[in-house]
């Protein structure tokens, strides 16, 4: 009899403590993760189709609202961007699709565009944008045009570099 009431006790006491410690770890996630938000998180190296471009650099998401539609209040991306081809007639490009939360609580999104046109030589890029929902990046090379090609916008798959959650 003894030796099952010390073992019940036992028992009991164990599955406390893994309460008071599974509950204190859950107190501070919230703290963490509110401080990780803060925190540059590094992207890349992405490549363009045949390592033509290339783009890599960090990202920082302050201010998350988890209100409707949660966004970032401000986020802000800086890089590089390379132009790996010997073809003078070539650019390299990183272009961001940023989708953000309007006043009226839709998610519309625009593009942000960084071309670097010298072989091998990196052209920094940073900007930022208020009440960020996702940003996605495509990186391609393509001629020295104003805009990326609708080839560039278009084809392949977009790398998503923050979402909001």
């Amino acid at each position: 009899m003894t030796i099952s009431r010390s073992l019940a006790v036992l028992a009991i006491a164990a599955t406390a403590t893994l309460t008071i410690t599974t509950a204190a770890a859950q107190a501070a996630t919230p703290a963490a993760d509110s401080a990780a938000g803060s925190a540059a998180k590094a992207w890349g190296p992405y490549y363009a189709p045949g390592h033509a471009a290339r783009a890599a650099g960090t990202l920082t998401a302050t201010g998350e609202d988890h209100a409707d539609i949660p966004a970032a209040s401000v986020l802000k991306v800086s890089g590089k961007v390379y132009d790996q081809t010997r073809k003078s007639a070539t650019c390299g490009w990183a272009v961001f699709r940023i989708t953000y939360r309007d006043a009226k609580n839709n998610l519309p999104f625009k593009h942000h565009s960084v071309r670097d046109c010298t072989y091998r030589t990196a052209k920094r890029f940073s900007f930022e944008h208020h009440d960020v929902y996702q940003v996605e990046l495509k990186v391609c090379a393509g001629g020295k045009t104003a805009k990326p090609s609708l080839t560039c916008l278009y084809a392949g798959t977009w790398k998503t570099l923050y979402l909001s959650k």
